[in-house]
């Protein structure tokens, strides 16, 4: 198999917090932490492809930035079907996490997280998929 490079632009901080993750997770380089994220993403998008899933998503935001909760709430409305409990916390005065709890079919999940994904203001969107059914 054929290696191939590519370039990413990141900001600084981002790059600093993952060189120290790099090193704290044991990673030779870079490079290797990069291919084992890309792996365990490609997986992910595969495992919602059978017919029904269970699972959550998690993601944060700051809730004074303009127009997120209401996106966020719109968004959460539109998949009422796919959500079946949703939780909120608060971490600072600003920040806040949230957890879905979904269920559905996998193309209204990925529906959903496409749909999370465009709010800008959340951060760290992600879906853990616990029960699949083919």
């Amino acid at each position: 198999m054929k290696t191939m490079r590519f370039g990413v632009s990141v900001d600084e901080k981002l790059l600093e917090n993952f060189d120290r993750f790099v090193a704290e997770s044991g990673y030779p380089t870079r490079s290797e932490a990069l291919k084992n994220l890309m792996r365990d993403a490609v997986h992910q998008s595969e495992s919602v492809k059978g017919n029904n899933v269970a699972g959550s998503v998690a993601f944060s935001y700051n809730h004074h930035r303009a127009d997120v909760v209401e996106k966020l709430h719109d968004a959460q409305h539109d998949f009422c079907d796919e959500i079946v409990c949703s939780q909120h916390v608060h971490l600072t005065h600003d920040d806040c996490l949230e957890t879905l709890v979904v269920r559905g079919a996998a193309t209204a999940i990925k529906d959903l997280l496409s749909r999370l994904r465009e709010i800008k203001g959340l951060h760290n969107v992600s879906l853990a998929v616990v029960w699949m059914k083919h």
